[in-house]
């Protein structure tokens, strides 16, 4: 478990960053990240190298997600809950002045992708995964994710563009 300790602040904002992006809500968004850590505290036994630790836990991560949706029945798209956060969520001057329109306008072209690609850019950008990783989560070859994700940011580049 010394392992898991020791990446933990490495690799818990990039989880919470990414069930963010996913469920637009912080609440639930801690306790996911807390759930996935308590999953991998509790099977880390299971832990077995072939991947690194950051792809095992973003495993874990999707994982608790599907469920959260299953339990939840969700039903709005991804870029729903993200295109309006809720002013009570922002608390102070410096989190209103991250919530910027660059940013809103980025998740609203996000969220018109098919689910794979989105899924890739999100992992890319909130997870900070490698394409390496992101490969073993999608079932894909490296390359594949490194030149999807390429295109998928030159299509959103184009279209904010158009947008300004």
């Amino acid at each position: 478990m010394n392992k898991l300790e020791d990446e933990y602040e490495e690799i818990q904002p990039k989880i919470y960053a990414f069930f963010y992006a996913k469920t637009g809500n912080r609440a639930t968004s801690q306790d996911l990240c807390h759930d996935t850590f308590y999953e991998a505290c509790k099977n880390i036994a299971s832990f077995n190298s072939h991947s690194t630790l950051s792809t095992w836990m973003f495993s874990i991560a999707n994982n608790l997600l599907k469920k959260y949706y299953r339990k939840n029945k969700y039903q709005q798209s991804l870029m729903e809950k993200l295109a309006i956060i809720p002013e009570a969520e922002i608390q102070s001057i410096e989190e209103l002045t991250e919530v910027n329109e660059d940013t809103k306008m980025l998740l609203h072209h996000i969220s018109k992708m098919e689910d794979a690609a989105r899924e890739i850019v999100l992992l890319r950008i909130y997870g900070e995964l490698s394409f390496a990783e992101i490969g073993v989560l999608i079932g894909k070859s490296e390359n594949y994710a490194r030149v999807t994700f390429h295109r998928l940011k030159l299509r959103i580049q184009k279209a904010m563009e158009v947008t300004l």
